[in-house]
């Protein structure tokens, strides 16, 4: 009788950051369907979602790709419930309206590699700094490109995991990469980005590295880490209306804060206006302007005004289903076509 390794995947109750949590359920005879795996708990007194005398936690699965690189191996996303099947305080996908998936997202999640024996991002010596960024920007060669062998060993991973990843590239700090994905759907999208962060964690513990998804652990004159998102809906996908591209950038002005609020912890520390960004408190936007809240892309200017925007603020700690669902809730307050505002 044939075994399956089902790796069941969810996000703790930390805060003000979640992490990612996992454990192993042996099944006979899996068929390797979402609707095969089973409903499965776990004690939630141990990771900040439940009291000991009470702390069963339900994990529903939401999601599964191929575990390439377990035997027999699936990797299952799922949400937590409260025991009563309700949706956990701390399941922010259970917040996403989208019920039809006409919102697509493209996240371009970046962050450091971190030597356990240092402390430091790959590339930094153990005293003092490496040469000011600048050459490590899609970089090449031993003096510039630092743990390209975890970056690669992600990559393919995540293809043969059937992520819908569209590409990597070494970033501006020494040490700083960036994986993107794309998805239809913020759910769904979501779900991408969280297993290519549970990969990119699990593949890095064989070289003794950590991931540092904070966004400006190195302070000083180094760019921070985002996770740009960029995002469609029908209307900006079709409109080719440079005002209805403007209406939906300004309703984004008013929600600030609440933007903010779920873009991912110690953002102020890297939402400065320096180093490509708009400071924290301030909005705005403009074509091909990287250091606004939101930027027009020149190709949807050059496609006639279709195409998409691209949320510059989202920290690279920030929560995929939060930040797409507070985008989404934000988009359909634009006044224009009722595909937005439905």
């Amino acid at each position: 009788m044939a075994k399956a390794k089902l790796e069941y995947i969810w996000l703790d109750g930390y805060k003000p950051t979640q992490s990612l949590r996992s454990k192993t359920k042996i099944v006979s005879d899996f068929d390797g369907k979402l609707e095969s795996c089973p409903m499965w708990s776990f004690d939630g007194s141990s990771t900040q979602q439940a009291e000991g005398g009470s702390s069963d936690c339900l994990l529903k699965p939401v999601a599964i790709f191929e575990d390439p690189d377990r035997k027999n191996g699936y990797l299952v996303m799922t949400e937590v419930l409260n025991a009563d099947g309700t949706a956990h305080e701390s399941n922010g996908r259970a917040t996403i309206d989208d019920d039809d998936n006409d919102f697509w997202f493209g996240f371009e999640q970046e962050y450091f590699l971190i030597d356990n024996n240092t402390g430091k991002p790959l590339g930094f010596p153990e005293a003092g700094y490496p040469r000011p960024q600048g050459p490590y920007y899609c970089s090449v060669g031993a003096s510039n490109a630092y743990g390209r062998e975890i970056v690669e060993e992600h990559l393919d991973l995540c293809l043969d995991a059937g992520l819908n990843v569209e590409g990597i590239n070494g970033e501006v700090a020494a040490g700083q990469w960036e994986f993107q994905c794309f998805a239809k759907g913020a759910a769904e999208a979501g779900d991408e980005i969280w297993i290519g962060r549970y990969l990119l964690e699990r593949t890095a513990e064989k070289y003794g590295v950590s991931i540092e998804w904070r966004p400006k652990p190195i302070k000083g004159d180094w760019n921070g880490s985002g996770m740009h998102a960029n995002f469609s809906n029908s209307v900006l996908r079709t409109c080719g209306s440079k005002e209805t591209y403007e209406t939906i950038c300004e309703a984004f002005a008013p929600f600030v804060k609440e933007h903010i609020d779920v873009y991912g912890a110690e953002n102020d520390q890297r939402l400065t206006g320096d180093h490509e960004t708009q400071s924290i408190d301030k909005f705005s936007f403009g074509v091909s302007d990287r250091g606004a809240s939101i930027r027009i892309p020149i190709a949807t200017v050059e496609n006639g005004w279709k195409g998409w925007l691209e949320d510059r603020r989202p920290a690279s700690n920030g929560d995929p289903y939060k930040i797409a669902a507070r985008i989404i809730k934000t988009v359909k307050t634009a006044k224009v076509a009722d595909a937005v505002t439905a």
